[in-house]
C-alpha cells in the first residue's frame, strides 16, 4: 500500500503551523518620519513637506530630521525649521525638541517639547520656555509647504525671499530677531 496524499495533509499542515511560529507576523514598520508622527498620536504637518531623510532609535524614539536648507512654514504663526531637528517622540509628544522655532509678533522663540494631551480637545500645545501656545490640531493636518531660507542670512536682521522648498510660491519673510 503507498501513502495517500489525505494522509499527508495533517503533517503538512502541522509543519506549516510550526514554522509560522517561528516567523512571527511582522508589523509594517514607518516608511516616513511622517508615519511615525502618526503612530505616536501626532498630526504629519508638525514637519514640512518632503522630508525624505531621517533617523529614529527604536530603542529611545530618539529621532533627527536633515533638511537641504533651512527653512519657515506658514501657520496662524511662522514656523522655522533648521538643517538639522530632533527629538524625542513618546504617544502625543515630541520632547526635548531643537531645531523649530516659532515667531510671535517679531520675535522667535525656540520650541522646546509640543504635545497633544486630549485629542478630542482639537488642540495642540508648543512649549516655547516662557509659555505654552494652543494652536488647532487641524491647522497641522498636513505638511505645509517650506519656504527656503539662506542660511547666511540666519543671523541678520532680515530675511531675503528665496525659492520655496516642495510646491509654493516665492515669499517676503518677517523680521527676525536673533537673541
Amino acid at each position: 500500500m503507498g501513502i495517500s496524499i489525505f494522509s499527508l495533509f495533517p503533517t503538512l499542515s502541522l509543519i506549516l503551523f510550526l514554522l509560522s511560529l517561528n516567523f512571527p507576523f511582522t508589523q509594517s514598520s514607518p516608511s516616513s518620519i511622517y508615519d511615525h508622527l502618526e503612530r505616536n498620536g501626532l498630526p504629519m504637518g508638525l514637519l514640512p513637506k518632503g522630508i525624505t531623510d531621517f533617523s529614529i532609535d527604536p530603542d529611545t524614539q530618539r529621532f533627527q530630521v536633515n533638511l537641504t536648507q533651512p527653512c519657515n512654514a506658514k501657520f496662524e504663526n511662522q514656523l522655522h525649521y533648521d538643517f538639522n531637528i530632533s527629538g524625542f517622540l513618546s504617544f502625543g509628544k515630541i520632547l526635548n525638541l531643537s531645531g523649530v522655532s516659532q515667531q510671535e509678533l517679531f520675535l522667535w522663540f525656540p520650541v522646546n517639547s509640543i504635545r497633544v494631551d486630549d485629542p478630542s480637545s482639537g488642540l495642540i500645545n508648543f512649549d516655547v520656555g516662557v509659555v505654552d501656545k494652543q494652536f488647532s490640531l487641524s491647522l497641522f493636518e498636513s505638511p505645509r509647504d517650506c519656504t527656503a531660507v539662506d542660511p547666511s542670512d540666519s543671523h541678520s536682521n532680515s530675511q531675503k525671499p528665496s525659492k520655496s522648498l516642495g510646491i509654493g510660491t516665492v515669499e517676503e519673510h518677517m523680521l527676525r530677531d536673533v537673541s
